[in-house]
């Protein structure tokens, strides 16, 4: 982290603006606090990815959250290209004071370099992929992938900087540390399956509760008994999940783990349906 931090630091005088990934679903968990002080004065194009997984009304928030602080917003599917092709008229607006100056000293050929930045598994390399129309950036559905900087050429005016995704060293708060976990962009090794899945069926029962009725066939979902907290509410909503989908173990329980490794599997793919873990 320290590494690519530097890096980060040293490139920036190379490019003209900072593009910065994040996932609809989490917004604010998959920003990278430091960015802000580290590209402090560059201008900025807010990609909201995965917005094909993200609640519609709450990505029209968070787009304008993001406007209101002067940052430029699009909002893509990287996997299936949606929304990538306005990618370079967002940088023309974002940087149109910039371009008009450059024209006005004879430059009006300029190579623009934008620096792409985004934290592990936030689908960047994907991203970077579509804007250039080939395979440029090594891209897996798994954090970590990217492990130095790359140059990338889209065409003879823009030129993209993929950078390694980058993490905080110590993550204080509880929330984001999940939601991170329920998106994949933290290693499913690092936390417990039937944990995360506790916490996250507890969320979309509060939250969105007819995707659950939907997905798992229940027709009513359990009520939250007096001051039951997330694990236990969320267990119970696995096992009834669970019975219903047929994930039964001898003696008449339920394999939970394995619901719940369903359960993330279908959240993280868009199975189940399109949510937001958090709003402005």
């Amino acid at each position: 982290m320290a590494k690519t931090r530097r890096m980060i630091a040293e490139q920036l005088k190379n490019v003209d603006a900072v593009c910065e990934i994040l996932d609809a679903r989490i917004p604010r968990s998959s920003r990278n606090p430091d960015v802000d002080g580290l590209t402090a004065g560059k201008p900025r194009l807010v990609v909201l990815n995965r917005a094909d997984q993200a609640d519609r009304e709450a990505t029209r928030e968070w787009s304008a959250y993001f406007r209101g602080k002067g940052w430029a917003v699009l909002e893509t599917d990287s996997k299936s290209g949606a929304g990538t092709a306005k990618f370079a008229s967002a940088l023309r607006e974002l940087l149109a004071d910039k371009l008009r100056a450059y024209a006005e000293k004879g430059q009006a050929g300029r190579v623009v370099r934008v620096m792409v930045l985004g934290i592990p598994n936030v689908g960047k390399s994907t991203f970077i992929n579509k804007i250039a129309g080939r395979k440029t950036a090594r891209a897996e559905d798994r954090p970590g992938v990217t492990r130095s900087k790359q140059w990338v050429p889209v065409d003879r005016g823009l030129e993209l900087l993929d950078t390694p995704g980058i993490l905080w060293p110590k993550l204080d708060d509880k929330d984001a540390g999940l939601h991170l976990a329920f998106t994949g962009a933290v290693k499913d090794e690092i936390l417990d399956t039937e944990t995360l899945g506790c916490h996250l069926m507890a969320y979309l029962a509060e939250h969105y509760p007819q995707a659950l009725k939907t997905g798992y066939k229940l027709q009513a979902l359990p009520e939250r008994e007096g001051e039951e907290n997330d694990a236990a509410f969320g267990f119970r909503l696995l096992e009834a999940a669970g019975r219903r989908r047929g994930f039964l173990v001898s003696g008449g329980g339920v394999d939970t783990e394995r619901m719940a490794k369903i359960l993330l599997d279908e959240f993280r793919s868009g199975k189940l349906g399109r949510f937001t873990l958090e709003a402005p």
